[in-house]
């Protein structure tokens, strides 16, 4: 829907050119639940564990922020296997119009599939945390509700929340949100009735807001604000270390 609206495309600034080359992050192809495959950008644990945390794009796609944050949330956890989806499959955008469409094209059987398919990929023994920005903040909740009993922890960045109470019910772990207050769409008002449901639904929400804009946290954005993505990150890091130990 929001992609759909013009105003919200052109609050989107291109974003500022990046590259990112890692030596241990590799592409991964998995079965989907649809009979297809997806593929993802995975940054495998150096010992054995159980843990996961599934990474979820902004609006331009799995590009090389997406990675480059991955690696460094695997760097700052410690042992956990990080899987960065790819919910476009394949398509990257290096502008507002494209991002705009490709996030319009995105059906929800489909992104449920691949969030399904890579559920299975990390294994019914598998405790999963989720984290996205933006449109993969909204399906970070989705996919923490999909993951069910072996949810333990989801992180969205100004992603559009769940809005049925009782689904909200549903949620296995708790969930922390990082908002920016200047947002025009994921707004202060929508933030507070996210809260009011949260705890209608019996759940608990650990809420940060900034005096930000949308799309804080990513550094290619012009928008980026460096003192709010600091400190949203650093509340981050102590919620999900907590919960993936």
């Amino acid at each position: 829907m929001l992609a759909s609206n013009n105003s919200f495309r052109m609050a989107h600034l291109n974003p500022v050119k990046m590259h990112f080359q890692s030596s241990i992050g590799k592409v991964v192809n998995y079965k989907t639940s649809d009979g297809l495959t997806a593929n993802a950008y995975e940054l495998k644990a150096k010992k054995p564990t159980n843990n996961y945390l599934i990474v979820i794009h902004e609006w331009y796609g799995l590009n090389d922020f997406i990675k480059k944050e991955s690696e460094k949330l695997y760097n700052d956890l410690g042992n956990v296997n990080v899987l960065a989806l790819d919910l476009y499959d394949g398509k990257v955008a290096d502008n507002r119009q494209d991002a705009g469409k490709y996030m319009q094209a995105v059906k929800e059987s489909r992104a449920q599939s691949i969030i399904k398919g890579a559920l299975a990929y990390a294994g019914p023994k598998a405790h999963i945390a989720t984290l996205g920005w933006c449109f993969g903040g909204g399906w970070s909740l989705q996919s923490a509700l999909m993951a069910g009993k072996q949810n333990v922890a989801c992180v969205m960045y100004y992603g559009m929340p769940e809005q049925n109470v009782d689904r909200l019910k549903t949620l296995n772990a708790d969930v922390l949100g990082n908002f920016a207050n200047k947002d025009q769409f994921i707004n202060t008002k929508i933030v507070a009735q996210f809260k009011e449901n949260m705890d209608k639904a019996g759940k608990k929400l650990y809420l940060h807001q900034y005096d930000a804009d949308h799309g804080f946290a990513n550094p290619s954005n012009p928008i980026y604000n460096s003192e709010a993505t600091k400190d949203a990150y650093a509340h981050t890091l102590v919620y999900l270390k907590a919960r993936l130990k």
